[in-house]
C-alpha cells in the first residue's frame, strides 16, 4: 500500500483518484511515500527519507526545498496551467479595477448609505471617478507560459494591443498564443511600449527584481504594473520610487506588503490568484494523477526538477533510477543488470541540466540485492523497482 501525507486541505476530487485499498491518505501519515502540499512551508519541516515524490497542488514551488529533494532523488511535481484560467480572470479584473477606479467609486458609494440625497450625490460626484477604457491600450505580458498566454489572448479579445516577451517560450505555448500578439525583442522594448505590464514568471535568481530601476526608467509615465506572479519579481525600492514620483500610476498585486496597504495607488488583494473552487480542484486532480503514475509506473510528467520521462510498460518489472547527469551512467546500470543475468526489454533515458532519469523494463523480477548494488553506484540518487 502506498502512503500519502497531506500538508494542506487537498480537494476531494483529487484525493478520490487514489484507489482505496491501494493508498492510505491523511495528514498524520508516518513514513509516507509521497507528500501532497499547497501552501505549507516544507523548508521548516523534516521530510522523511521514505518520501519518493512531492506533489504541489499549484504552480509555484518556492515552499518546497527543491534543491535538497533533487539531491535525494525525490521528484517534485507541480500543476502548471491548472489554475491558469483563475489567474487570467483576476488579472483582467485587476486591469479593470485600475482603469475604471472601481474601488474608489465603490468606497464613495458606501459613504452614502442612508442619505436621502444619495442619487443626487452620486451624479454630482461621479466625475471624480472617470477612468479609461482598456480597448486600444497596450498590455505587456512578461512570461508566456500557461497563464501569460491566456492573459495575452484575453486582452486581445478586449481590444488591447499586446506585447509579449519570453525567451524560453515552448512550442505548445506558441501554438496557443494569438498571432496578433507582438513578440518584443527585449524587456526594454516591452516596458517602453506598454500602458499595462503584467508579470507571469516564476521567482528565481533570474527574475528576482525583474521590474527594477532599469525597467522603471524604460517604462511609460503612469504605467500600471500588475504582479500576480510572485512578490519578489517587483523590486520594492523601485516600486516605491515609481509610486512616489508618479511614474507608476497604479500597482495591482496579489502580494501587497504592509507598507503599501492603504496607498491609494495600490490595489492589493490577499493572494486570490488560484482561489477558486475550480482551480483548487484542477490542481489537485492534475498533481494527484502525476504522483500516482510516478509511484505505480515510474513515469515523470510536469516535474520541476527531473525531466519528463514516460514509457509504456512491458516486461516483468521496471527499474526507475534518478541520477546525476554524468557520463557512463547507462553503461554502469546495464552492467549491473547484465551481471545479475537480468535481460533489459526496453529503456528510456532523459536529462535535465545536472539531473537525469531512467526507466528500464526488464524480463524478470529484480532482487533487492541488485537494487542495492545499483543504488551504491557513484552518481545514483535513488532507485525504485515497480
Amino acid at each position: 500500500m502506498y502512503k500519502i501525507k497531506t500538508l494542506n486541505n487537498i480537494s476531494n476530487n483529487g484525493l478520490n483518484r487514489l484507489p482505496h485499498g491501494l493508498y492510505s491518505v491523511g495528514n498524520d501519515i508516518a513514513e509516507p511515500d509521497a507528500v501532497l502540499v499547497r501552501s505549507a512551508d516544507m523548508h521548516r519541516i523534516d521530510i522523511p527519507s521514505s518520501v519518493k515524490a512531492i506533489g504541489r497542488a499549484g504552480a509555484g514551488t518556492n515552499n518546497i526545498p527543491v534543491a535538497e529533494m533533487s539531491r535525494r532523488g525525490v521528484v517534485v511535481f507541480n500543476a502548471p496551467g491548472a489554475n491558469a484560467n483563475a489567474v487570467k480572470e483576476l488579472v483582467i479584473a485587476g486591469m479593470l479595477l485600475a482603469a475604471r477606479n472601481i474601488g474608489e467609486a465603490f468606497a464613495f458609494t458606501e459613504t452614502l448609505r442612508g442619505r436621502a440625497d444619495a442619487g443626487a450625490a452620486m451624479e454630482a460626484e461621479k466625475k471624480r471617478f472617470v477612468g479609461t477604457e482598456l480597448a486600444g491600450r497596450v498590455l505587456g505580458v512578461v512570461g508566456l507560459g500557461a497563464i501569460g498566454v491566456k492573459v495575452a489572448n484575453a486582452a486581445r479579445g478586449l481590444g488591447m494591443r499586446v506585447f509579449g516577451f519570453d525567451p524560453h517560450m515552448t512550442v505548445e505555448g506558441a501554438w496557443q498564443l494569438s498571432s496578433d500578439v507582438v513578440k518584443a525583442g527585449s524587456l526594454a522594448e516591452l516596458f517602453a511600449a506598454s500602458d499595462y505590464i503584467s508579470f507571469h514568471v516564476p521567482l528565481n535568481d533570474a527574475t528576482r527584481g525583474l521590474f527594477g530601476d532599469a525597467a522603471l526608467n524604460a517604462a511609460r509615465p503612469g504605467v500600471v504594473v500588475l504582479n500576480f506572479a510572485r512578490d519578489g519579481v517587483v523590486d520594492p525600492a523601485a516600486l516605491r520610487r515609481g509610486l512616489t514620483e508618479g511614474r507608476i500610476g497604479r500597482y495591482v498585486t496579489d502580494f501587497p506588503k504592509a507598507d503599501l496597504v492603504g496607498d491609494p495607488r495600490v490595489i492589493g488583494l490577499p493572494h486570490l490568484g488560484a482561489s477558486t473552487r475550480e482551480a483548487e480542484e484542477n490542481c489537485a486532480v492534475m498533481v494527484v494523477d502525476q504522483v500516482r503514475d510516478y509511484l505505480e509506473n515510474g513515469n515523470v510528467a510536469h516535474a520541476v526538477n527531473f525531466p519528463t520521462t514516460r514509457m509504456a510498460r512491458v516486461g516483468g518489472a521496471r527499474v526507475c533510477v534518478a541520477n546525476r547527469n554524468v557520463p557512463n551512467m547507462i553503461g554502469q546500470l546495464s552492467n549491473v543488470l547484465g551481471g545479475a543475468g537480468i535481460n533489459i526489454v526496453q529503456m528510456h533515458n532523459a536529462s535535465r541540466g545536472d539531473l537525469a532519469y531512467n526507466l528500464v523494463d526488464v524480463e524478470a523480477a529484480v532482487p533487492e540485492a541488485v537494487a542495492r548494488q545499483i543504488g551504491a553506484t557513484e552518481g545514483i540518487l535513488s532507485v525504485r523497482i515497480v
